[in-house]
C-alpha cells in the first residue's frame, strides 16, 4: 500500500461543502414542517394544519436537499 492511498480522503473538499449545504436545506424543510399546533385542544385550525407551505413547499424543499446530497455523494471529486 503505498503512503498515497493512506492519505486520500474518500470525497474531495466540493462534495463535502455539497453534503453541508444538503444537510442545511433538509433542516430548513423541517423547519417549514413543523407547528400548526393549538394550546386548546378542542380547537381544529384547519387552514394552520393543510398550509400550502406544510403541504406541499416542505416536502418540495426536503426533497431538493436529499437530491443535493445524492448528487454530492456520487460527484466525482477533482483532481
Amino acid at each position: 500500500m503505498s503512503d498515497n492511498s493512506k492519505n486520500e480522503m474518500a470525497f474531495g473538499k466540493e462534495n463535502y461543502k455539497l453534503f453541508g449545504l444538503a444537510a442545511i436545506i433538509v433542516v430548513i424543510g423541517y423547519l417549514l414542517l413543523s407547528g400548526g399546533g393549538s394550546d386548546d385542544p378542542n380547537v381544529f385550525n384547519y387552514d394552520e394544519l393543510f398550509s400550502f407551505r406544510r403541504i406541499t413547499l416542505a416536502p418540495l424543499v426536503i426533497l431538493t436537499g436529499l437530491g443535493v446530497g445524492f448528487y454530492a455523494i456520487l460527484r466525482k471529486p477533482k483532481d
